[in-house]
């Protein structure tokens, strides 16, 4: 039983792993060549088009710039309040995890509860969270800079594209943080076996999809 629990942790969490990651890739090939087609791309192209009225001095795209940028600031702080809060629940839930370990062993559907496969689980978990910490305390710090730049524009002109990019990395970091968090969900569930975290792969995949690209949305017909 133990070898095919071993079995089962090691080829269906690196497989779900692989399919997660490999959407992003295909995501991120389109954000590339065709940005129009994916919520990220046509929200990217749509700030480039705020910041070039900003320039010509448009107050009311400025209010706008301000109130967005507020927006995402605070969901990108809630983003990293939920993962450190996650990273600890997880380090206290790891202190009984080899207690549990015991209960879980009755039956390989749960995967292996070796020393080691724990420590894996809560280690790979641990890893993305931080990281996704990371990004979205960095999305914070350029968005705060970002709101600054943006009100000081008629006063103050940085060098050409300046707070365009800084928008830009605060939103690209924002965005990263969140996916990271995603991702690391599925990785959670792993305590409970490698099918919940086939199951949640595939549900993630498939709700990220439908957000993220814009050919989902189909357009109302106009009856003549």
């Amino acid at each position: 039983m133990g070898a095919i629990a071993a079995y089962l942790d090691s080829i269906i969490v690196p497989v779900s792993l692989f399919f997660t990651i490999g959407y992003h890739a295909y995501l991120w090939h389109y954000l590339r060549s065709r940005p129009s087609l994916t919520s990220i791309g046509l929200n990217a192209l749509k700030r480039r088009a705020w910041l070039r009225q900003l320039d010509q001095g448009d107050d009311k795209k400025g209010m706008l710039a301000v109130q967005s940028l507020r927006n995402t600031l605070m969901f990108t702080i809630l983003t990293a309040t939920v993962t450190i809060v996650v990273t600890m629940g997880l380090a206290a839930l790891t202190n009984n995890a080899f207690n549990a370990g015991r209960l879980l062993s009755a039956t390989h559907l749960f995967g292996s509860q070796s020393g080691r496969i724990v420590v894996l689980k809560y280690g790979s978990a641990s890893i993305f969270l931080v990281v996704s910490f990371l990004c979205s305390s960095m999305a914070v710090g350029y968005l705060i800079d970002a709101n600054f730049l943006i009100n000081a524009i008629g006063e103050f002109s940085p060098a050409g594209g300046y707070t365009a990019a800084v928008v830009e990395r605060g939103f690209t970091l924002a965005v990263v943080g969140n996916r990271v968090l995603c991702i690391a969900f599925p990785l959670l569930l792993w305590m409970f076996g490698p099918l919940p975290v086939a199951l949640s792969s595939v549900a993630l995949i498939w709700v990220l999809y439908h957000l993220d690209f814009v050919t989902c949305f189909s357009l109302p017909t106009v009856k003549s």
